[in-house]
C-alpha cells in the first residue's frame, strides 16, 4: 500500500494549515495579526506613560522607566524559551504529530509557571537591591520600589500569556493571540487612571495604581485565554492524562532552555547597542539627543513588520520542516523577503512624506530639534528594509535549531560594527557618523546572514538537543 500523507489536525478558527496551499496569502493572513499585536502592546506601553506622566509627574515617570528595564530583562529571556517552544510546537503540527505539541505546550506551562513564580516573589524580595543595581536615583527609589513590587505580580500572567500566545501562533492560529492582547491592553490603559487617582469606587494607589492596573489586566486577559482555549477545544488544550504533560519533560526543557537562551540574548545585544549609542548621541548636545530619542519613537513601528515576519516565518518554516516539505522553506523565505520589503517600505515612505507633522508632535514645529531629527531619519530609516530582510533569513534557519549563528551575526554587527563606526567615523564625518552606523551595520548583518544561509550549515541543526545527526536537506535556495 502507498504511504498516504498524514491529515492535518482538526481546523479551528483562525487556525491555519502553514505547510499547504498559497504561500503568499497564507504567510501575510498569518503575519497581520502577529503585526497588530506588536502595535498594540507599544501602544499599551505609550498610553500608559501619558497616564503616569500626567497624573503623577515626571518623577513617577523616571520611576517607570527604571523599574520598566528590569521587565524589559525579564520579556527578553521569556521571548527566547517562548520561541523556542513555539518551534517546537510548530515543527510537531507540521508533522501532524498534535500529542507531541501537547507534550512541548505542556512542559512550556510548567516551566513558566515556576518561572513566574520566582521572578514574582524574588522581585518583591528583592526590589531596593535591584534599583541599587540599576544606580536608581535616590529621589526617585520610593516611588520606583513601589511600582516595581506590585509590576512583578504581574509577570506570571504576562510570561505565560507570551508564551501561550506564541505556542498558538506555533500551532497556526495568530487571531486569538491577537484578541487577548486587545484584550489586555484596553484593561490595563482603560484602568490605569482609575486605580491611580482612586475614581469611582477605586482605591487611589499612585503610581502604585498604574502596577496593579496592569497586574489586573494581565490576570483577566489570561483567565480569558484559558477558558477561550477550552471553550473552543483548540488543539493545545490539556485534558486527562495530558494535565502529566505540565510536568517538564527533560529533553524538551533542555531544548527550551538552551536553545531559547540565544535567542533571548539577541534582545539583550539589541538593547545593549542602543544605550552604547545614546551615550554618544548624548555628547552632540541636548537638541541632538532629543532629536534621536523622537526618530527612535517612530522607528518603534517602522521595525515592527520585520519582527512579525520573522516571527511568523519562524512558525510557517518549523511546520513545513516537521512535514518534511523543504521544497517550500526557500520559498517562503523569498516571498516574506517581498511582502516585508513591500510593508516596511510604504510605512518609510509614510514617515518620510508626513516626517515634519510626525516629528511635530513630539517636539513642536519650531524646536530646533526638528531639522536635526529630520536629517537623522534621512539618513538612517531606510536601513530597516535590510533590518526587514535579516530578521526574515533569521526566521528561517532558527526555525530548524539553528540559534547561536544568528546572536554572533547579529552581535558583530551592531557592537563592534555599529558602535565602532559611531565612534570611530566622528573624526571624519562629524555627529553624522552615528547616523550612518545603522545602513553600515544593517549591511553587514544582511551580508552575513545571507552568506550563512546560502552555505546551507544551519541545514544541519536540529531543534530537540537530544536528537540525532539528520542528512541534510536540500531546500530550494534564496
Amino acid at each position: 500500500m502507498a504511504d498516504t500523507e498524514p491529515a492535518p489536525p482538526p481546523s479551528r478558527p483562525g487556525q491555519r494549515d502553514l505547510t499547504s496551499g498559497p504561500i503568499g496569502i497564507t504567510l501575510i493572513s498569518f503575519a497581520l495579526p502577529t503585526l497588530g499585536s506588536s502595535i498594540l502592546q507599544s501602544l499599551n506601553g505609550s498610553i500608559n506613560s501619558a497616564w503616569v506622566g500626567r497624573l503623577i509627574g515626571e518623577d513617577a515617570l523616571a520611576a517607570t522607566a527604571n523599574s520598566n528595564m528590569v521587565m524589559f530583562l525579564a520579556s527578553a529571556f521569556t521571548f527566547g524559551f517562548s520561541m523556542a517552544s513555539s518551534i517546537l510546537i510548530a515543527q510537531a503540527f507540521g508533522r501532524r504529530d498534535v500529542d507531541a505539541a501537547r507534550r512541548a505546550f505542556g512542559t512550556a506551562v510548567g516551566f513558566f509557571s515556576l518561572l513566574g513564580v520566582l521572578v514574582a516573589v524574588g522581585g518583591w524580595y528583592f526590589s531596593p537591591d535591584i534599583l541599587g543595581l540599576l544606580g536608581t536615583p535616590p529621589e526617585a527609589v520610593p516611588l520606583a520600589d513601589a511600582y516595581l513590587r506590585v509590576i512583578f505580580f504581574s509577570m506570571p500572567p504576562a510570561i505565560l500569556m507570551i508564551m501561550t500566545m506564541m505556542a498558538l501562533r506555533g500551532s497556526g492560529d495568530s487571531l486569538t493571540p491577537l484578541w487577548f492582547m486587545g484584550l489586555a491592553v484596553l484593561l490595563d490603559s482603560g484602568l490605569n487612571p482609575f486605580f491611580i487617582s482612586g475614581i469611582g469606587p477605586f482605591p487611589e494607589m499612585g503610581i502604585a495604581g498604574s502596577a496593579l492596573a496592569t497586574t489586573v489586566a494581565n490576570w483577566t486577559a489570561l483567565l480569558g485565554l484559558v477558558i477561550f482555549i477550552y471553550a473552543r477545544d483548540l488543539p493545545l488544550r490539556l485534558r486527562g492524562k495530558e494535565l502529566t504533560y505540565l510536568k517538564p519533560a527533560g529533553d524538551r526543557l533542555q531544548t527550551i532552555v538552551l536553545k531559547g537562551f540565544p535567542m533571548g540574548l539577541q534582545m539583550i545585544v539589541i538593547s545593549l547597542s542602543s544605550l552604547l549609542l545614546i551615550g554618544l548621541v548624548n555628547a552632540e548636545g541636548v537638541h541632538t539627543a532629543a532629536a534621536y530619542g523622537v526618530t527612535m519613537q517612530l522607528w518603534t513601528y517602522v521595525q515592527m513588520p520585520a519582527m512579525a515576519f520573522g516571527a511568523a516565518v519562524s512558525a510557517m518554516t518549523a511546520q513545513n520542516i516537521g512535514a518534511q516539505k523543504w521544497d517550500r522553506v526557500g520559498r517562503i523565505t523569498g516571498i516574506a523577503i517581498v511582502q516585508v520589503l513591500a510593508i516596511t517600505g510604504a510605512m518609510i515612505a509614510l514617515f518620510l512624506l508626513f516626517e515634519r507633522p510626525a516629528l511635530g508632535l513630539f517636539l513642536g514645529m519650531d524646536s530646533p530639534a526638528l531639522p536635526i531629527a529630520v536629517h537623522i531619519q534621512w539618513i538612517a530609516t531606510w536601513s530597516f528594509l535590510l533590518f526587514g530582510i535579516t530578521l526574515v533569513i533569521f526566521g528561517t534557519v532558527r526555525a530548524n535549531g539553528a540559534v547561536f549563528v544568528p546572536l554572533l551575526i547579529l552581535a558583530i554587527g551592531l557592537l563592534p560594527v555599529r558602535i565602532g563606526f559611531a565612534w570611530l567615523g566622528r573624526e571624519w564625518l562629524g555627529a553624522d557618523a552615528l547616523w550612518w552606523s545603522f545602513p553600515v551595520s544593517t549591511l553587514v548583518n544582511l551580508t552575513l546572514a545571507v552568506a550563512y544561509f546560502r552555505s546551507g550549515r544551519w541545514k544541519q541543526a536540529r531543534m530537540i538537543v537530544s536528537e540525532a545527526p539528520r542528512p541534510t536537506p536540500q531546500p530550494a535556495p534564496l
